[in-house]
């Protein structure tokens, strides 16, 4: 599988929630991704991408920006600290 480091955001319950940068792997076909203990599932949807099946949860995962924007609206971004020197 491979790894990316990626920004995920859950927007389950508003515009905005709990966000971490962190590192992700991918499915072989792309259409699905683990985070921890999380397995995302790729949907076409308004300000979220991935679905987490298990709970209903949607995420917004998309690539980190090296101005450090990646959030839609400002909020506090955790880092994972496996990925904090990366």
């Amino acid at each position: 599988m491979k790894s990316r480091i990626m920004y995920i955001e859950c927007k389950s319950d508003e515009l905005t929630g709990p966000a971490r940068i962190g590192r992700v792997t991918f499915s072989k076909t792309g259409r699905t991704l683990r985070y921890r203990d999380r397995e995302l599932v790729r949907i076409q949807g308004y300000k979220a991408n991935y679905l987490d099946p298990a709970t209903e949860q949607r995420y917004w995962v998309s690539g980190c920006k090296q101005a450090g924007d990646d959030a839609l609206y400002p909020g506090i971004v955790e880092i994972d600290e496996d990925v904090r020197e990366e």
